[in-house]
């Protein structure tokens, strides 16, 4: 089994909780900015938000080379999109029914998946830790 050393360890959890704040940080301003660019019947901004989304957590998953990385970055997301399609008491939705929020929502989840599924099922170092090798007790 392998041992880490504590600031790895606390390397690697500050790279999650980088991870996680990334996820929030893009539910909050792709929340409020998915229908400001439309051209026709296509919702521009929504499909770019939802190609981001895959990107950051693809690419979460594949530096720490583990699928937690594409969950973090995705759970951060989810934490702040799903209540922004509820509707508050004065009748306000930030994410409200139509094309871009239905792109935005259901085309976010869509990447969360495809980027779960592509991203490496854990087994290697990250990229953070690639340098380091566990200390042989002598």
């Amino acid at each position: 089994m392998e041992h880490r050393s504590q600031a790895e360890s606390a390397l690697g959890g500050a790279a999650y909780g980088m991870l996680f704040v990334l996820g929030v940080v893009m539910g909050v301003v792709g929340g409020f900015t998915h229908p400001v660019w439309q051209v026709g019947p296509v919702p521009v901004a929504a499909v770019v938000w939802v190609l981001a989304l895959f990107m950051v957590c693809l690419g979460a998953g594949k530096l720490m080379r583990a699928r937690l990385g594409a969950v973090v970055a995705g759970v951060g997301w989810l934490l702040v999109t799903m209540p922004f399609t509820l509707k508050l008491a004065g009748g306000d939705l930030v994410i409200a029914d139509g094309a871009p929020g239905y792109v935005y929502l259901y085309g976010g989840l869509a990447a969360l998946v495809a980027a779960y599924l592509l991203s490496p099922s854990s087994g290697g170092e990250s990229w953070l830790l690639r340098g380091y090798s566990p200390k042989n007790p002598t």
